[in-house]
């Protein structure tokens, strides 16, 4: 997507964890590539970049699925994004009952301004335009964007290239799927806009729509337990996409924090959390745009 949420034309299989954020090394494309000592990034070093005080402010938006969270608990410490922000928490010594949520659209999370939190964690893609507002820490998932469509219809088995092309598609406003949609796909029609992933979900089993594009385990999620009669058509190949943790313009604490990114990265905490609740979405068909 983000964010957001075959078999005749199947070139490669998608080879899971080996795309993942995990493997990768920090991406230059990030807003900030600044470097933090270990000692500067102690506790008490940090608190004067803080949102309150004491304690690590923690954004995303309501309502947030599966696998990314469960239950629609952030606080849980269940789903990835949950579980990397608490890992990342610990690296900078807070507490679990020192991780405040608070709600932020995703829509309006890379809107310029202040921000009311530390980062936000809500599956929203580094741009170079969303970069020139907010800042991104580097990459906790590389992103892969799939396709859902209703079982039986006929995308599900005739997407090649040029037949990708004569679909009507439909997707959240914002989102890299939207963007994926009109810049890679570039069908004849005019992708249809909503709101949020949920509204163009629900145009997908109206049969207003005929499929919508988001990251790949969203899509598995949605297939397999969110929409009734849906299906992961297929994958695309990665173009270089990550999901970073979103900071106000300009936020020192995005230093440390990238810091323990990398450490989660080097020790295998982010390979072990993507095994734990990513690896049963992410072994899927590959697919040309």
């Amino acid at each position: 997507m983000r964010r957001i949420m075959l078999a005749a034309a199947v070139t490669v299989i998608g080879t899971g964890l080996a795309a993942c954020g995990s493997t990768s090394s920090s991406s230059p494309s990030t807003a900030s590539s600044g470097k933090a000592s270990t000692a500067s990034c102690s506790n008490s070093s940090i608190q004067k970049d803080l949102y309150t005080k004491g304690v690590l402010t923690v954004a995303t938006d309501n309502p947030v699925y599966t696998p990314w969270f469960v239950s629609n608990k952030p606080s849980n410490g269940k789903g990835y994004e949950s579980a990397v922000a608490y890992a990342i928490a610990a690296r900078l010594g807070f507490k679990p009952s020192q991780v405040v949520w608070v709600t932020e659209p995703f829509s309006s999370s890379y809107a310029p301004g202040p921000k009311k939190f530390d980062f936000d964690i809500n599956e929203i893609s580094y741009t170079p335009q969303r970069a020139q507002a907010v800042t991104f820490s580097n990459s906790y998932y590389d992103v892969q964007q799939a396709i859902v469509a209703l079982k039986g219809s006929k995308i599900v088995t005739q997407h090649t290239p040029a037949q990708l092309k004569t679909y009507l598609y439909g997707d959240q406003v914002g989102t890299t799927g939207l963007t994926y949609i009109t810049n890679n796909i570039q069908p004849t029609q005019q992708p249809r806009v909503f709101d949020t992933l949920s509204e163009a979900s629900a145009a997908l089993e109206a049969h207003r729509i005929d499929a919508l594009v988001t990251d790949t385990p969203t899509a598995q999620y949605m297939a397999s337990a969110q929409l009734k009669h849906a299906v992961l058509v297929a994958q695309f190949p990665s173009v270089g996409e990550h999901y970073g943790l979103l900071f106000h313009l300009g936020n020192p604490l995005v230093n440390c924090v990238n810091h323990a990114i990398a450490a989660l990265r080097s020790s295998g905490t982010l390979r072990a959390l993507q095994r734990k609740y990513l690896q049963i979405y992410l072994s899927f068909p590959t697919t040309q745009p």
